[in-house]
């Protein structure tokens, strides 16, 4: 059991030696895009849920 969990360990470091970490510059780059986006979308749904309250506004009275 012991030497199954030893060879578990050396293989997650054999494979983290494999993995390319992303830049500094392509982590910032990437949180504005994600940011940008999210924001677009939150007036885009903002947009559409006050039409949508104003429409069924003038529907109900």
């Amino acid at each position: 059991m012991l030497e199954k969990i030893k060879n578990f360990f050396r293989e997650v470091k054999i494979e983290l030696k494999k993995v390319v970490f992303p830049s500094r510059e392509e982590v910032i780059g990437s949180t504005k895009v994600v940011v940008a986006m999210v924001i677009i979308i939150a007036v885009f749904l903002g947009l559409i849920d006050l039409l949508l309250s104003k429409l069924v506004g003038m529907v109900v009275k």
